[in-house]
């Protein structure tokens, strides 16, 4: 009988397994994107990992590159077709709807963190599949709730200790300003020298022919006509009042009337935060309001805006920056134990520790001393616990400072409170 070892199979092409330490860094990014949403009553929402394809067809957009070339799709034993999600935002909306929170009090306000799945390309900075933190507020058409939720994004970021970022800002108008500029940007759009698939997105979504990225079509849109030209004077006064609640903020940003987010379901603000430290993929996170996008996906009205932050990139953009964030601390005392009864009595000390609120470990494996101690300054912990024969005798247990290299007996039935009052 043939058996294959594990260790053939590695993960697929385009993906990564988050491992210690580095998955502590990971771990650290999550909690500060997320902790400033918590403070501003965002409540956690999760969602299946698969949806009906239609959900992202309708509401990300037929024309997207997400839909049409990225999208993982998959059709059931029952003859359901699905997706992997490929973003957060339709995902969240649908959960929200099926549990009628928009009947409650509004906005509704939630945040979420998972993983997503795009059939990409790989590179660095670009996964098939990538760690989000998303924010939505559902149910309201108002400026300060945009200004909200781009000030949380800041201040999560800088609580990392990040720097290098900056935020780009546009307004795509709305259901009344949006189909003149439309027709405009179409009618500009047809006369330029582009490919077939190109020109059919051009009669899908002209905007989306803006963010492409080719230089060979770049060149091309130096004269396109720009959205903030044709903005009526209701996107214009909203426009202007998140610009300023930011300005009083504190919040730097720079107008970019080429920004358009890679998802047809944007409306008014939008808004991408980029670092220069990342080569092409520069964006670490953006979002901006959708207000037609409930409808879209068969429900009733509701005004909403929301972002979401790559934990990847931003991991990528502290390094670039030479930035490490504030890990958990791994364990504060590590015990060695030396011979069987030790090994019982210690393993019962390290369990009330833990009890107690501190973190500790333990030499498991039947170690000798010298190795046991070498695991203990490779743990990262501040003090050793050794409890060998004698020790036992005489009811002590040595507590080192493997710092200092000083010891001293403490008695048995003392030694948690000994360790608390170490350990702070």
């Amino acid at each position: 009988m043939t058996t294959t070892s594990v260790s053939t199979f590695s993960a697929p092409k385009g993906t990564y397994d988050l491992i210690p330490p580095d998955s502590a860094e990971f771990l650290a990014v999550r909690e500060a994107l997320a902790a400033p949403l918590r403070r501003a009553g965002y409540g956690y929402v999760e969602t299946p990992g698969f949806e009906q394809v239609e959900l992202f067809s309708r509401g990300v957009g037929e024309s997207t590159d997400i839909v049409t070339k990225e999208m993982y799709t998959l059709t059931t034993r029952g003859g359901d077709e699905l997706a992997l999600r490929p973003e957060g935002t339709a995902s969240v909306l649908r959960a929200a709807l099926q549990a009628n929170l928009h009947r409650g009090a509004l906005p509704v306000k939630l945040w979420y963190s998972g993983s997503y799945y795009r059939y990409e390309r790989p590179q660095a900075g670009r996964y098939r599949h990538f760690s989000q933190i998303g924010a939505e507020a559902l149910g309201a058409e108002d400026p300060a709730l945009d200004a909200e939720l781009i000030i949380l994004a800041d201040d999560a970021y800088r609580s990392l200790g990040l720097r290098g970022f900056r935020l780009l800002l546009n307004s795509l108008g709305d259901r009344e300003c949006r189909p003149v500029y439309r027709a405009a940007l179409q009618e500009f759009l047809r006369r330029l020298d582009l490919d077939e698939e190109t020109r059919r997105r051009i009669e899908i979504n002209p905007l989306r022919v803006l963010d492409d990225k080719r230089e060979a079509v770049q060149r091309q849109l130096t004269d396109a006509p720009m959205m903030r030209d044709h903005l009526c004077e209701a996107c214009k006064a909203y426009h202007e009042q998140v610009r300023e609640l930011l300005t009083a903020a504190g919040v730097a940003f720079e107008d970019d009337p080429r920004l358009v987010r890679g998802l047809d379901y944007y409306t008014r603000t939008t808004f991408e935060f980029v670092h220069d430290g990342l080569g092409s993929q520069s964006a670490v996170g953006g979002g901006g309001r959708y207000d037609g996008l409930s409808e879209m996906i068969g429900g009733p009205e509701l005004p909403s805006v929301g972002w979401a932050l790559g934990v990847d990139r931003t991991v990528l953009a502290l390094r670039a920056e030479g930035v490490r964030p504030q890990v958990a601390a791994g364990p504060r005392v590590y015990a060695v134990p030396l011979g069987e009864e030790a090994r019982r009595t210690l393993f019962g000390v390290v369990t009330r520790l833990r009890r107690e609120g501190v973190a500790a470990d333990f030499a498991f494996g039947g170690k000798g001393l010298k190795n046991a101690m070498k695991s203990a300054n490779r743990s990262g912990a501040r003090w050793a616990l050794v409890l060998g024969e004698r020790d036992l005798a005489e009811g002590t247990v040595q507590l080192k400072d493997l710092e200092s290299g000083e010891q001293e007996a403490v008695p048995l039935d003392r030694v948690v409170t000994a360790v608390q009052a170490k350990v702070g």
